[in-house]
């Protein structure tokens, strides 16, 4: 994942605009997706007609409707929020093509697709909610201080023989993992999925998300798909387009994918593990001679770890996050750090320029601009205040009495809500609107009637 990259420039399947005319013109692109990531992460947008794009959009963008960054997870509008209500008429607001990240969509049919910034109005200001505005404000925090950012994310996800249709029919509930035994490292029942995975592998690395590997993991039919790290921005734009080819792939395929962090009580929950640093230029921020890590490592190492639990929701946003950190499951449970250590939530990794901190705490479930914009607050924080990390943790972390994550939703979004830090870091409109906004996602779990309550209930009480 450390320390080289392919220049952007030279990755298959990202497109200049001449290049998309004249795939438009030969109908090799007929489809052009403007999409932005939601409160969720998930892929909201357009498709446009290729030539409407290049004759229209390419200039003036789109609209989309505001209450895209209001509604819960079945769409449905939420009240309470001040950016978008039924009082103020839920208009529009302005989506700004940011063509740099216009690509092939290899997976699709003659599909191109591109991320947009979302403002308030054409020309106007960045909408502070959008999670892309979010990721944006704490890198320009960042290049003001000299640094320039780089991450990788590692995802890992459930696959099941169950098509999506089918699984909701069950509904979600006993599915048929791709596997029927731990796999993890374990070669042939990789080859049993290979079909599904050669198909990401290669659509990927033609839609300008360059492939590392693809591995089993620890769970029956659970699976990781690593890709090279990048520039922050540059590295949440790829997971979100990973994980829309996966899902896209998996429907066409009549299989399923899951990126629920717990999926299953009893099988090993998902993580979606950050691996980040600063560098300044071409070189490492946190390199040193000594190999130990510069101050800027140590700051930025302690900030992080300072307000991790005060922006937890940023990094477990789900109820169902919080159903991952158990006891030797490979999920961390302690707010520490060490070396090349996988029992804490902060391990270091690497050597020279590939030096950097994995954050073990997102599941798959995160939304990457969110958790990376929490990382760089939290970070730049530290090293504006000089904060010392507390001693390395030699050991099980999982038997140490140090401090805990927040174990719950409704525990975590009570931190953040009081957070000041929370508040300055992205300001107070943002701060109101995502504390509202993990409070609805409580609030509709409180009122669901479960299984485990109909199994437990139903017959014998």
């Amino acid at each position: 994942m450390y320390p080289m990259a392919t220049p952007k420039s030279r990755l298959a399947g990202l497109l200049t605009v001449d290049e998309l005319r004249r795939r438009a013109r030969s109908g090799a692109i007929d489809t052009v997706i403007v999409a932005f990531a939601d409160h969720y992460g998930r892929l909201v947008g357009k498709r446009f007609d290729a030539s409407f794009f290049l004759d229209h959009a390419l200039k003036h963008g789109a609209e989309a409707c505001d209450y895209l960054l209001t509604v819960d997870m079945e769409m449905n509008p939420v009240p309470g929020y001040a950016m978008a209500s039924w009082q103020s008429g839920y208009g529009d607001f302005h989506l700004r093509p940011d063509l740099a990240t216009l690509r092939h969509a290899a997976w699709l049919d003659r599909c191109a697709l591109v991320f947009c910034d979302v403002l308030e109005h054409e020309g106007g200001a960045p909408v502070a909610q959008a999670p892309r505005s979010m990721l944006r404000r704490q890198l320009e925090r960042a290049a003001a201080l000299g640094f320039n950012a780089k991450a990788g994310s590692e995802l890992e996800y459930y696959l099941f023989t169950d098509s999506y249709r089918d699984a909701a029919g069950k509904p979600y509930a006993a599915l048929t993992p791709a596997g029927w035994y731990l796999e993890d490292y374990q070669l042939l029942q990789g080859t049993r999925t290979e079909p599904f995975h050669a198909a990401v592998r290669r659509a990927l690395a033609a839609s300008a998300v360059p492939v590392e590997n693809s591995k089993g993991e620890w769970g029956r039919g659970q699976h990781e798909l690593n890709i090279r790290y990048a520039d922050v921005l540059e590295m949440a734009d790829r997971q979100l387009v990973y994980k829309q080819c996966l899902k896209e792939t998996a429907d066409r395929m009549g299989v399923s994918v899951t990126f629920m962090a717990k999926p299953d009580a009893a099988q090993a929950g998902s993580s979606c593990h950050l691996h980040l640093s600063l560098w300044r230029g071409t070189n490492s921020a946190f390199a040193s001679r000594d190999g130990k890590g510069s101050a800027t490592f140590r700051h930025f190492l302690a900030g992080w770890i300072a307000h991790a639990r005060e922006l937890m929701v940023c990094y477990a946003p789900t109820v169902n996050s919080y159903k991952r950190y158990q006891s030797a499951s490979w999920a961390p449970t302690r707010l520490a750090w060490s070396h090349d250590n996988r029992t804490a939530g902060f391990r270091i990794v690497g050597r020279g320029d590939a030096l950097r901190i994995e954050c073990r705490i997102p599941g798959a479930d995160v939304n990457p601009y969110i958790a990376y914009a929490a990382a760089l607050a939290s970070g730049l924080d530290g090293i504006e205040r000089k904060l010392e990390p507390p001693p390395a943790f030699n050991g099980d972390l999982y038997a140490s009495d140090l401090p805990t994550v927040p174990t719950t939703l409704r525990e975590a979004t009570d931190a953040f809500a009081a957070s000041d830090f929370a508040r300055e870091a992205f300001g107070a409109q943002v701060h109101e609107h995502y504390a509202h906004f993990f409070r609805t996602e409580q609030a509709a779990f409180d009122a669901a009637v479960t299984d485990w309550e109909h199994r437990r209930y139903f017959e014998r009480i």
